[in-house]
This record gives C-alpha cells, structure tokens and sequence, in this order.
C-alpha cells in the first residue's frame, strides 16, 4: 500500500512521512462542514430534515477527523471495519438504557411504601 506509514523492524512506531499539506486540506474541509451545520442551524427546516442533516454532516466530520488524524487510513482495511462494526455496537449497547430513564423521576417499580403500611 503506497499510503501506508513506513515502519522498520528497529522502530515499533510507524513514522508518517507525508507533507502537512494533506492535512492542512483535512482541517480546511472540517472548517467547511463545521460552517455548514452553522447555516443549517440558522435555516428554517423541519426538525427532522435539521437532524437528518445535521446527523450526516457529523458522521463526514467524526470519519475524516478519524481517518486522516488519528492514521485509521493508514491500517489493515480488516482493522478499519472491525473498528467501524465494534464502534456501532457500543452506541446500540449504550442506547439499552434508555428504556428505563424514568427511574430517575419514579423510583423502582414498586418501591413505594404502601398506604396504611408502618415501615420501620
């Protein structure tokens, strides 16, 4: 792979040989996609066309910021996707206990003391 970092048995860590150029040109498109969801936010849009579009401009914003400066170009293509899969799967685990964020207001089910019941 041409783009791939040069790594030496010598040297464990991979040395990126690249210009800053091709970075400077990543940071310049976030600074782009960064304005964009401004303008949206200031547009008159429905709620749900402003999420979709909101959503999709920090998907594009979270992938190059990932790809390009944390190096995840550089990698195994088979890396890339298990951390694109292992990713997804944390977020889906994470939105589990959603279904049960009225316990912050109500209490466990059924943990109310009951009427005329003396608790000591």
């Amino acid at each position: 792979m041409t783009d791939a970092p040069d790594i030496h048995r010598s040297e464990p860590a991979a040395r990126y040989t690249e210009s800053a150029g091709r970075y400077v040109v990543i940071y310049v498109c976030l600074l782009i996609l960064a304005a964009l969801q401004f303008v949206i936010a200031y547009s008159n849009v429905s709620t749900f066309g402003m999420f979709a579009r909101m959503l999709l401009i920090a998907i594009a914003e979270a992938g190059l910021a990932l790809l390009f400066f944390m190096h995840l170009w550089a990698e195994k293509r088979g890396f890339l996707l298990f951390v694109v899969i292992f990713t997804g799967f944390v977020l889906l685990a994470m939105q589990y206990g959603w279904t049960d964020s009225n316990r912050m207001d109500t209490g466990a089910p059924y943990s109310q003391p009951n009427a005329g019941v003396v608790s000591q």
